[in-house]
């Protein structure tokens, strides 16, 4: 059974979404504030996913997603889904920056907190397995990505990728050479259940290329195409 930590201050709400991930066959923990969720984080039962308000007593939810991806490996690629009141763009795009792997305002309906989970789960735990087997890893000059692992490693170091981005990461490279539209993107990372929202594909691709790339401002790996979206170059060093 997977365990979630739902950080949440409204006592309410945390009632009705441990209510409702319980009897969808979740195990889940709730700390009413980030002193608290952290905690549990670092210290408790391992946390397969972290719920996670951005508005909390005595931390900001964005400075609990920093922290969560600060700490030691595995802890650090736990994934995270914020939630939050707020209706501004930009909160979802600092909240994505930071390593978040969803997001969704309040108020939600409990279905679609549910899908968002199972969703990010699914990615985390059976990410593209019918071509696991074919072929582990993947080879573009000095870039190595390694499916059964989750790692991605340039000239053998190790590269900080969250779990979302390492399935981006993957779509494109998987396609090499073709370009994808920001719609095809998000269909084949998130499932064509979930709304796409484009702006979160430009987020994380250059979170991306912070990681793989030599010159963020000139990239060679994954190429922008003005107008339709983003391509994997087949050649690389």
């Amino acid at each position: 059974m997977e365990h979630l930590l739902v950080i949440e201050d409204d006592a309410r709400l945390a009632a009705m979404v441990t209510d409702y991930l319980e009897r969808s066959g979740f195990r889940i923990s709730h700390a009413a504030n980030a002193a608290e969720g952290l905690n549990q984080v670092q210290t408790g039962p391992r946390v397969d996913l972290v719920i996670l308000d951005l508005m909390l007593p005595d931390r900001d939810g964005l400075e609990v997603c920093r922290s969560i991806r600060a700490l030691p490996a595995p802890v650090s690629s736990t994934p995270v889904v914020m939630l939050t009141a707020k209706g501004d763009p930009m909160d979802r795009v600092v909240g994505l920056e930071l390593g978040a792997d969803d997001y969704i305002p309040k108020p939600f309906e409990p279905r679609e907190l549910l899908a968002r989970i199972r969703a990010v789960l699914r990615r985390r735990n059976n990410p593209q397995a019918s071509l696991q087997a074919i072929n582990p890893v993947l080879r573009f000059g000095s870039l190595e990505i390694d499916r059964d692992a989750r790692s991605v490693t340039i000239g053998g170091a190790l590269c900080d990728l969250t779990s979302y981005q390492f399935d981006l990461l993957m779509v494109l490279a998987e396609r090499a050479g073709r370009v994808l539209s920001r719609d095809q993107i998000m269909e084949l990372v998130r499932g064509k259940e979930l709304e796409a929202f484009d702006r979160s594909i430009d987020v994380h691709v250059g979170r991306i290329r912070q990681a793989i790339e030599v010159d963020v401002k000139a990239p060679k790996r994954i190429l922008t195409v003005r107008g339709v979206g983003y391509m994997f170059a087949k050649q690389q060093v």
